[in-house]
Parts: structure tokens; C-alpha cells; sequence
């Protein structure tokens, strides 16, 4: 077990002492990750990693037992097909000291008959919980090793964008844009994950993807684009415009703009996530356009893309220093254009620093 293991472990543990609970129950995922850096092959079979007050052991299924050993030393408890995980389970607890452990965490991805297995076989009278007091607040505040890795993505995501910007031009499509995103993604060694191209109208639907529509002369642009490089990803929003711009569109861009510098501001250590939303959300609503930004102002990203906190109208999550986050308001004027300005923070004392280098000014392509 690594050093770093062995600290998320220790902490982990001390958040469960601070809640009461005598049992963490993980399946394959990225909550499996961040905790010891590796999951197993995720499928029907049950697989949980199992963390007591002072023990921790898999519930492994035979087949996957092999390949995961190579990646941790924790305890395992075995079953194979032909005879069920029932009794593995109740070693594996009986292992971790958690037998009737009077509040068990679930993790809140794990399929339901992996829980409903794991709670058939604990008293009835046990409380539980999903991982946002526990795990969940550990994972929200990064530490030196993600910032890094968060860093060297947004970086690859500004050369994306940058590419983007110098291939743009009329007559091409939105999926022939997104071709030449998705190659500067690979040609840095990182998977690309979405590419949302919305030219014109088409820039309106904030989850728009990329279609056949051909970009032409006066159109504004909305590029969200994402990667993954070493288990973690970037987001990054920037606009384009074709030429002229579309009647109106300065005035628009200038409000978002606006609207990211008062999240921007707003967003400290000890300050309610809602009132980042509030902040950027006021300066739209105060310039008349407050029906047309139709989304939260931001999402939490580590090892997810979206994961807390989430910077929402009604987030009552206290913003912490080491949190890192989106910020990404926005108009959205049905049949015209979209206008969308994101960059992803990570918290300080004094307040967020953009892990992206590109400036959010407009692009404009030359025709």
C-alpha cells in the first residue's frame, strides 16, 4: 500500500469516526480510485471493497482475483461462480470488524443489487448513508498530485481549443470541427471525452453535441470541449464567431463575461456554493436575460468530470479551499446563438485560480 493509500485510509477513517459509521462499502469505480488508485473490472458479479473501523477486504470475485492483485495487498475473500458470494461476504465483514456496524456508507454508483446484497446481510436496524460526509468531502478537496494532473489537462484542453480556432471556417461541419478536436486530444496522448460544436441555432441547446450542420459566415460558435489524460479530465468552453458577428452578440458575450468575473469573485473559502450561482445568475438577470441562462453555474471536477460540488441555485455546500469546480454561465437565445464561458478553478485562501491559460475573448475566424 502506498504512503498515499495509507493517508486517504487514515483520513477516511477519521471521517468515519466523526459520523458514526463502522462501515464504508465501495464498488469499481472512481470512488475506488481515489481511494487506492485502481478498481477492478466492474460487472454483474458482486466486487466491493469493504473499510471497517481499523480493517479493510475485498469482496473478489475469482476470475477478476488474479489481475487485481498485481495493484493492492488488501485482504481478499474469494467466490466463484459456481458457489455465490454470500459466504465470502460475511467473512469479509466478520474480516473488517463490521458485522453490525451501526451506520454503513454505500457508495452512492454501486448497482442496487450489490446493495441490496450487502444490507440482506447486516442487522436490520442498521442506519445508512451514501459518501458525501465522508469520502465524498475528502474527494472535493484536492491535494498537490491532483491539482498537477487537473493542471496538465487544462493545459492540453487550451491547445485543443487552440486548434479548433485555427481550422474553423466556412463550409466545414460541426462533426468535421469536432474531427480536428478530437485529433489534437490524441495527438497529446489524451482520450477525448465530448466536443460540443454549436454553430448558429444550434448553439441555443447547451448540450448540443455536433451534427452535419455547416458552419457559415456570421455564425457564432459555442466549443465545449473535454479530455483525459492519467485518470483525470478537462472542460473548457470558449466561443468563435465567423466573420461578422451575429447583430447583438458583443453586447451578449460582455454580460457573460461579466457574469464569470462576479462568480469569480464571489467564490472564496467559508462561502455557500449558492451564492456563486447567485452572483454570476444577478448579473444576467439584472441585463434582462435571466430566462435564457437555463443551467447551474457550475460542477465539481476530479476524477470525474462532474462530481461535487455543484455551484446550483440551491447548494448549501460550504466552499472549501482545495475544492475545485467549474464556472460556466451562460445565454442561450433560441434560433439565434448561444454564448458560453467556462473555465474550471481550483479554490484558494484568496480566492480561485484558473487552471486554464486561454483568455475567454472571442475568436474570430477569418473568412
Amino acid at each position: 500500500m502506498t504512503e498515499l493509500t495509507k493517508a486517504r485510509f487514515a483520513a477516511l477513517r477519521a471521517k468515519m469516526n466523526d459520523t458514526g459509521s463502522g462501515l464504508v462499502a465501495l464498488a469499481p469505480g472512481s470512488h475506488m480510485d481515489w481511494l487506492i488508485g485502481y478498481h477492478p473490472h466492474p460487472d454483474e458479479r458482486p466486487c466491493l471493497l469493504l473499510i471497517g473501523p481499523e480493517k479493510e477486504a475485498f469482496l473478489m470475485p475469482a476470475l477478476n482475483a488474479e489481475g487485481t492483485r498485481e495493484h493492492t495487498d488488501i485482504a481478499f475473500h474469494n467466490w466463484a461462480d459456481d458457489v455465490g458470494p454470500a459466504d465470502a461476504l460475511t467473512a469479509a465483514l466478520s474480516d473488517v470488524g463490521a458485522t453490525a456496524p451501526g451506520r454503513v456508507v454505500l457508495d452512492e454508483t454501486m448497482r442496487a443489487d450489490f446493495a441490496l446484497l450487502l444490507l440482506d446481510n447486516l442487522p436490520a436496524d442498521t442506519a445508512r448513508d451514501f459518501t458525501p460526509e465522508t469520502l465524498g468531502a475528502l474527494r472535493m478537496r484536492k491535494d498537490r498530485i491532483e491539482y498537477d494532473l487537473l493542471k496538465m489537462n487544462a493545459g492540453i484542453a487550451d491547445r485543443a481549443m487552440q486548434a479548433a480556432f485555427s481550422k474553423i471556417r466556412p463550409g466545414m461541419t460541426e462533426k468535421e470541427l469536432a474531427a480536428e478536436i478530437r485529433a489534437h486530444f490524441a495527438s497529446e496522448g489524451a482520450a477525448p471525452a465530448f466536443w460540443i460544436v454549436g454553430a448558429g441555432g444550434n448553439g441555443a441547446f447547451p448540450h448540443h453535441s455536433a451534427s452535419e450542420r455547416v458552419i457559415a459566415e456570421g455564425d457564432a460558435v459555442v466549443i465545449d470541449i473535454g479530455g483525459r489524460k492519467q485518470g483525470f479530465p478537462s472542460d473548457i468552453t470558449r466561443m468563435a464567431i465567423v466573420g461578422r458577428a451575429p447583430e447583438g452578440y458583443g453586447q451578449i458575450h460582455t454580460i457573460v463575461e461579466r457574469a464569470v468575473q462576479a462568480a469569480l469573485k464571489a467564490a472564496r473559502p467559508g462561502v455557500l456554493a449558492k451564492e456563486v450561482d447567485d452572483a454570476a445568475r444577478k448579473v444576467i438577470a439584472d441585463a434582462g436575460y435571466g430566462e435564457y441562462f437555463v443551467h447551474r453555474t457550475g460542477h465539481g471536477m476530479g476524477i470525474d468530470g462532474h462530481e461535487p460540488p455543484y455551484i446550483t441555485a440551491t447548494s448549501e455546500t460550504v466552499l472549501e479551499e482545495g475544492m475545485v469546480f467549474s464556472i460556466e454561465p451562460g445565454i442561450y437565445l433560441p434560433g439565434r446563438f448561444g454564448i458560453r464561458l467556462e473555465d474550471i478553478v481550483i479554490l484558494r485562501a484568496d480566492g480561485p485560480e484558473v487552471l486554464s491559460s486561454l483568455p475567454r475573448d472571442v475568436h474570430v475566424a477569418q473568412v
